[in-house]
């Protein structure tokens, strides 16, 4: 479970709790065998050991930067829906989080482009009754399921009226 129970009220029940899908990861993971490749070729090349060092200092604040703290940014961040609403979490220093409860919810859609399909992953795209409109989750891991499942509890939820769409 993503999320902890302490954030759930009494009589709520987790349906679906997940984190962005790990695709996000990809491109720090890249950055890192890149900085990793550039730290050796310095290493290799450059007889000055002060100068090494300092390449490699550059190198390590660097994959800080660009690898560290995106991992840190996925392994913060959280979705969930629950019997009674959709919360959200992000930030790794200053928390972020959105909750909407599941009765606002006027339209469930998802889109997934080529690589989301081979992944099997998408963007979840919930409308809202308030005057943000709509949230976009980005890279949720089966967002079919997902919104499958949201939309059973919305049909339940709203005496079994349709209120929701197939995505693209």
């Amino acid at each position: 479970m993503v999320i902890s129970s302490k954030l759930l009220n009494p009589g709520e029940e987790i349906v679906v709790s997940t984190r962005t899908h790990a695709k996000a990861l990809l491109l720090p993971l890249a950055t890192l065998v890149v900085l990793l490749a550039l730290g050796v070729l310095a290493q290799t090349f450059v007889d000055q050991g002060t100068v090494t060092l300092v390449v490699w200092v550059v190198l390590a604040l660097l994959a800080v930067w660009r690898v560290l703290w995106p991992f840190l940014e996925w392994l913060t961040a959280s979705y969930t829906i629950t019997n009674r609403r959709l919360i959200t979490r992000h930030g790794v220093i200053t928390r972020r989080g959105h909750d909407i409860p599941l009765g606002r919810i006027s339209d469930v859609a998802y889109e997934r482009d080529l690589i989301d399909r081979m992944l099997g992953c998408g963007t979840l795209v919930i409308s809202d009754a308030s005057t943000n409109g709509q949230v976009l989750i980005y890279d949720i891991p089966r967002v079919e399921d997902t919104q499958r499942r949201l939309n059973h509890l919305l049909h339940g939820l709203h005496g079994g009226e349709t209120r929701t769409h197939e995505g693209h």
